[in-house]
């Protein structure tokens, strides 16, 4: 049986949630931070209620948010 890449029933580290913050910032959805940090969406989406982190675009298809955050690095570089 193929092991999960997911934390289960894992504790946020404070670098965790330093990654979470930044996605945020990068304006990513909570889905795809949820994929980076190796953890469900669901966890992501109370671990960041809890905090006070706010993931702005949801509800967007994952094409629009990926271009987004590509055009947010780009903008960084310059």
């Amino acid at each position: 049986m193929a092991k999960s890449a997911r934390k289960h029933n894992a504790t946020c580290t404070p670098a965790d949630l330093k990654k979470m913050r930044q996605l945020a910032k990068e304006k990513l959805s909570a889905r795809l931070a949820a994929k980076e940090l190796g953890r469900s969406t669901g966890a992501v989406k109370y671990k960041a209620m809890v905090e006070g982190i706010r993931f702005r675009f949801i509800d967007q298809p994952a094409g629009v948010q990926l271009k987004l955050a590509r055009k947010a690095k780009r903008a960084k570089k310059k």
